[in-house]
């Protein structure tokens, strides 16, 4: 493989389509694992090669780069035991293949880069949270911890591994802002619950960037917040998204309904994370948007 050779799992997701276009236009050489058939690999993902199973690459010369993404939509489905198990599979046991895989190369990798989320955190009120605030034991904190295990043994061999801990992404064509628009849009949007919890956004635009400044900051390692510098509690995001759809926001979701409706998937939307960016500002990086209502114009195309 030639110098500046990434693999990137998850490509074809939201983050990782526009992951593999700027990488490519960087002058990186990309390959994408991904179960999907080459001609939709490709057409989403730009000019990157496709890899269909980790077993392609055991023994390889091996990559200077890999950016691992994959895993299952964690607010997709109501939590059963099953539906908790495929999540871990999809994050835990690929990131463990994976790094088999890469152990099992001419060279190991420089950098890592390797997806978790401020779920990590669990609920934490209103306190701000930074990379160092101790977490809340729950599913989603169980399920990042071990997302974030599976990839250590590489930086125990000496790779720069950079965990890389992602809030709710807004951007254009899909994400969790394709769910809210219809109804906002119909008038029938508001607040979830109290909407006293905090929604700790990022703009798809900045989540990229983020990757980028890890992969390409020899120092970057451990984990990091990538989220807004100004994050807003959900009635404040709504009461935004509203502002810029020029609809109401009036009809709020009673919290007894979601607990009802989704079970224990409910505390992903009734509780969350004042999460800051402080270790990304602190290494200088910054945010194409780091305040909300420009991010919704700029992913929703409603410009002020």
């Amino acid at each position: 493989m030639t110098e500046g050779a990434v693999l990137v799992t998850g490509g074809t997701g939201f983050i990782g389509q526009v992951l593999c276009q700027e990488l490519i236009k960087a002058g990186y050489s990309v390959d994408v694992l991904s179960r999907q058939p080459s001609e939709a690999v490709r057409a989403l993902c730009g000019r990157v090669t496709p890899i269909r199973e980790l077993s392609a690459i055991n023994g390889s010369r091996g990559y200077d780069i890999v950016v691992n993404l994959a895993g299952e939509g964690i607010a997709e489905k109501r939590w059963s035991e099953t539906r908790k198990q495929a999540l871990r599979d999809s994050r835990i046991a690929l990131t463990r293949e994976l790094v088999t895989a890469l152990l099992s190369c001419d060279r190991l990798p420089a950098v890592m880069v390797s997806g978790s989320a401020v779920g990590f955190y669990g609920d934490q009120g209103g306190r701000p949270v930074t990379e160092s605030s101790p977490p809340k034991d729950e599913f989603s904190h169980r399920l990042c911890a071990d997302w974030e295990k599976a990839a250590a043994p590489l930086a125990d061999k000496g790779v720069r591994v950079c965990y890389s801990r992602t809030g709710v992404v807004a951007g254009r064509d899909g994400g969790f802002l394709e769910r809210m628009v219809l109804p906002f849009r119909l008038g029938l949007g508001g607040r979830i619950g109290s909407g006293v919890q905090y929604m700790p956004w990022i703009h798809r635009r900045d989540v990229v960037r983020a990757i980028l400044w890890m992969v390409e900051n020899g120092d970057a390692q451990g984990a990091y917040n990538v989220v807004s510098p100004h994050p807003a509690t959900n009635r404040e995001f709504t009461r935004t998204l509203a502002r810029v759809l020029g609809r109401p926001a009036i009809l709020p979701v009673p919290a007894v309904a979601l607990k009802v409706a989704l079970g224990e998937m409910s505390r992903l939307l009734l509780t969350g994370q004042r999460a800051l960016p402080e270790r990304l500002q602190a290494g200088g990086f910054s945010f194409s948007y780091p305040d909300l209502e420009p991010a919704l114009r700029e992913a929703l195309d409603r410009p002020a």
